[in-house]
């Protein structure tokens, strides 16, 4: 069974996250977790301490999300059919936004979080593509993120970025190939470089170890040159009609030109096609 975490401000956008999560688990036993934050920063009530406003909280701010994250539930049941294979439980809190999702990360033993996010071109009062960001390079959980206007279709190919500088965890590397096997997918590795030139020595033994881990599944290397790792991610996507591209946690600094502004941490790859950010699982 898996535990899903589903942040939501109320925002279409964040309601097309949730569609999207229903439709990718619906063949999966899942327990989806509907959270609201009311973020610390934007909580001032008056000129009263903190301890003394706890009732103040939770009638105007706790109350209120409650009865929003109840519509939601009501809005899935109406445009959802029953799912046997579904539960759903509803979470709110004031607090840090980070603190918040690392929380409920630890207390629900999340295995993914799903959440939506917006180019840098349509921030509302609310961040939320900062928000994605942060949770992406602060929360140690693996995070599929949806664009605003990506809508669920079957996956049939999975891009799969990578310089072959660093190896990857088995745990990691299996839940790529549960996805190749649960949506009968194809995966398309890619090493981008900005000249030609060969792998050296390490490179090629990560290379040889994807392909040996891979070989029962249809795999294509590709090898790109490009000066932009954005560029080349763009046009391999729109040419190849790519449904989800993967990344590991630990390679984004890399590949930071694909998510982030070079100065702020907002979500800047301006496409429909949602990313997952796999990250290794910790050992006991």
């Amino acid at each position: 069974m898996k535990n899903i975490l589903l942040p939501t401000d109320f925002s279409e956008n964040s309601w097309n996250a949730i569609k999207y999560a229903l439709n990718f688990f619906e063949n999966e036993t899942c327990n989806f977790y509907l959270l609201h934050v009311s973020s610390l920063r934007y909580i001032v009530i008056d000129d009263s301490p903190y301890i003394g406003a706890e009732k103040s909280l939770e009638a105007i701010y706790t109350t209120p999300a409650k009865q929003e994250l109840r519509k939601v539930l009501k809005r899935i049941a109406e445009q959802f059919s029953p799912n046997k294979s579904h539960r759903f439980y509803t979470l709110s809190d004031y607090s840090f936004f980070i603190e918040s999702i690392r929380k409920q990360v630890e207390e629900k033993k999340i295995d993914i979080i799903v959440m939506g996010t917006k180019g840098a071109s349509g921030l509302k009062k609310v961040i939320v593509g900062s928000n994605t960001a942060d949770v992406i390079t602060k929360v140690k959980c693996t995070t599929l993120a949806i664009p605003e206007n990506a809508n669920f279709k079957s996956l049939t190919e999975i891009a799969f970025p990578t310089d072959f500088s660093l190896s990857y965890d088995i745990d990691t590397l299996n839940t790529i190939s549960e996805l190749l096997e649960n949506h009968s997918a194809s995966l398309r590795i890619i090493h981008i470089s900005k000249k030609r030139q060969d792998l050296n020595s390490s490179q090629r033994k990560h290379k040889e170890l994807l392909e040996d881990f891979f070989i029962h599944h249809p795999v294509v290397f590709h090898f790109l040159k490009n000066k932009s790792v954005e560029d080349a991610i763009q046009c391999f996507v729109e040419s190849r009609n790519i449904d989800l591209i993967c990344m590991i946690a630990k390679s984004l600094n890399y590949f930071q030109q694909i998510l982030f502004h070079s100065k702020v941490k907002e979500i800047s790859y301006h496409t429909d096609v949602p990313f997952l950010v796999l990250h290794e699982k910790k050992r006991l």
